[in-house]
């Protein structure tokens, strides 16, 4: 006697409405928003000319989903809800298109478990409530795989192959890191022996796909100087890696349908079209393609972040689905009635057991900075006639999110604003004439990093700031809260001031 199984339905809406919930607990963090989210802040709220510019000089490979993002702010206003719920939603649809993979390749409950694993990894608990493009990838990377597995089955219209290549293409513009789908998916195509004609139709879509991304990989290698802050990789750094891809692999062993092509949890006479297509055929190459291609890239120039191949966890999402399934099969074989009870229970332990990871995630100290937090110190130290400094230059995100709490306050180190040099942090006068406005004022905000994750002064311009804060003023007031530090400085007595002061 074989367990009852959820409808096809409630698999792929259950794990939906799951990581949908879970996006929205803790979503505004408390109110704090960290560096690479005010990034998408500031320039979502520029004009399509303004941001169009900036792409020229930086963060291109950002740059479709920056546009996304102005339009968002543009309906409904800069905010954190704004900010992070496409990603929510896009996570969700993710979580739905792991539950249907699950569902058709390895049973109902391997898909409802697989669909409910995904939102409890703390990778993407993390890029759940990010206002940054990898939540995005994640969803278009789930319909793509999707999409093959249906073409696989033998459902290949045309439509569908023109689908499948769009999304490709749409993930690889909101990153291009993930085209390396494209190779997973090839994995898949020669592990279920596909025919001849499919391989066909495969290599148009992908070479279709790849073709409209080449432009923009093309362009994105003259800013390659944004990524030069990331460390070389480290054997440390395969840790990781390893750990998904023995628990992904772990969880391949026990996708085993019978020889003649059906699940356990099948009658023998619903057989799938491909008998070959299996749940390990799809996850495990989806879960190690990308993670060891971005392990070879970054021997060639340091890329590796984990974020960049966030989408791969739908791999490892829909490998622990199989294993879920295969213990309610096991449950089953024993004690039909209790079947049923196994995927709360281990629900339910896992919850537990990561509970602490979701709470961390949900805190301002999960990032490494504020930026709201230390646009209120602003707001509540600055007083009239006050001028306003950062260091590094970077810092100015502050101002750019929260321009109200600035208000009053003059930027003496800017020379260009961010809009008008097409920049993310503006550009700045050189160092003497930051010299010549810095003593000509008598108070002084300086916005920087709290000294967990200060740095040296890596310029002349931080060199020549830091220099005459030390020798020419005194600070009288100090805050250092979220990675963040706002010191106000007056000038000392007796300090020389330029002509005309």
């Amino acid at each position: 006697m074989r367990p009852s199984s959820p409808s096809p339905l409630l698999v792929r809406s259950i794990p939906a409405l799951w990581t949908f919930v879970f996006g929205l607990w803790g979503l505004s963090r408390q109110d704090s928003v960290w560096r690479d989210e005010a990034a998408t802040w500031q320039v979502a709220r520029r004009s399509t000319a303004e941001t169009v510019h900036m792409l020229a000089n930086v963060d291109v490979v950002h740059g479709l989903y920056y546009l996304l993002m102005h339009g968002l702010f543009d309906l409904f206003g800069p905010g954190t809800a704004v900010l992070r719920l496409p990603s929510v939603v896009a996570m969700a649809v993710a979580a739905s298109c792991v539950a249907a993979l699950g569902h058709r390749l390895a049973g109902p409950w391997a898909g409802l478990g697989g669909g409910l694993a995904l939102g409890l990894l703390p990778a993407v608990q993390f890029y759940l409530q990010e206002g940054r493009p990898y939540a995005l990838v994640a969803a278009g990377a789930g319909i793509s795989t999707l999409l093959l597995v249906t073409l696989l089955e033998g459902r290949g219209r045309a439509v569908r192959w023109v689908a499948y290549g769009g999304t490709v293409a749409l993930g690889g513009l909101l990153n291009w890191l993930s085209l390396m789908i494209l190779p997973a998916h090839l994995v898949t195509l020669l592990w279920t022996r596909a025919g001849r004609a499919t391989g066909k139709r495969w290599t148009a879509a992908a070479a279709a796909a790849a073709t409209c991304v080449l432009p923009l990989v093309l362009f994105s290698r003259s800013q390659s100087a944004q990524v030069s802050w990331i460390p070389p990789l480290t054997w440390h750094m395969l840790i990781g890696p390893a750990i998904l891809l023995a628990i992904g692999g772990a969880g391949a062993l026990l996708d085993r349908p019978r020889a003649d092509g059906t699940r356990p949890d099948q009658p023998r006479s619903d057989r799938p079209r491909a008998r070959r297509l299996s749940a390990a055929a799809v996850g495990l190459p989806l879960l190690a393609v990308p993670q060891i291609g971005l392990v070879g890239l970054s021997l060639i120039q340091p890329l590796f972040l984990d974020r960049y191949v966030l989408f791969s966890l739908l791999g490892l999402a829909l490998l622990i689905g199989v294993a879920i399934g295969a213990a309610v099969e096991a449950v089953a074989r024993r004690r039909p009635r209790a079947a049923p009870w196994v995927l709360p229970v281990v629900m339910a332990v896992a919850v537990a057991a990561l509970l602490p990871q979701a709470l961390a995630k949900r805190s301002p100290a999960s990032r490494v900075d504020d930026v709201l937090t230390a646009a209120g110190d602003i707001r509540r130290m600055k007083k009239p006639g006050d001028a306003v400094l950062f260091i590094p230059a970077a810092r100015r995100d502050t101002r750019l999110v929260s321009p109200d709490a600035f208000a009053g306050l003059r930027d003496i180190a800017l020379a260009r604003s961010p809009e008008e040099s097409g920049t993310l942090k503006g550009t700045e006068a050189r160092p003497d004439r930051i010299r010549a406005a810095m003593l000509a004022q008598r108070r002084i905000l300086l916005v920087t990093d709290a000294p967990g994750v200060a740095r040296p002064p890596a310029t002349e311009r931080e060199r020549a700031k830091s220099s005459v804060l030390r020798t020419h003023f005194r600070p009288v007031a100090d805050q250092q809260a979220r990675g963040r530090r706002v010191t106000v400085y007056e000038r000392r007595t007796g300090t020389p001031r330029p002509s005309g002061d």
